[in-house]
């Protein structure tokens, strides 16, 4: 019997565990109409983001798993995104499924001059109708 604890004990201890799951952000890299490429991490809409300053993307994921980008813009807190002109719930009426996003300690300047790149190249539905 006493045998037959340690081989149970073994057992369980050298078997093989399941990891943990971690959750997985997958990225996307977005093309300005400069052809510089801008690396985005990809999150549902309700994501939660530290309070630091970057750049989103409200997108809608396509059938052939390409994205269609609905509304650009950046910010100085990702935490609190929504300086730009548009809503989640404007963008989600629009199509948004998922918001793309990173973020950016180069300044205000950069991200201004990335938000008006990627916006030039894609002209996303929502940041032309606030323009015009």
């Amino acid at each position: 019997m006493v045998a037959w604890i340690k081989v149970n004990v073994f057992q369980k201890l050298f078997r093989s565990h399941p990891l943990p799951q971690q959750a997985h952000s997958s990225t996307w890299n977005w093309p300005g109409q400069s052809g510089k490429k801008y690396q985005f991490e990809v999150f549902p809409l309700d994501a939660a983001f530290k309070p630091l300053p970057g750049i989103y993307i409200y997108a809608r994921e396509l059938a052939d798993g390409d994205w269609a980008p609905i509304y650009i813009s950046q910010t100085r807190d990702l935490h609190q995104r929504l300086e730009g002109q548009v809503s989640l719930r404007d963008a989600v009426a629009n199509g948004a499924t998922h918001l793309h996003a990173h973020y950016s300690s180069a300044g205000q300047g950069a991200r201004c001059t990335e938000e008006q790149d990627l916006i030039r190249r894609w002209s996303p539905l929502c940041n032309v109708v606030y323009q015009n």
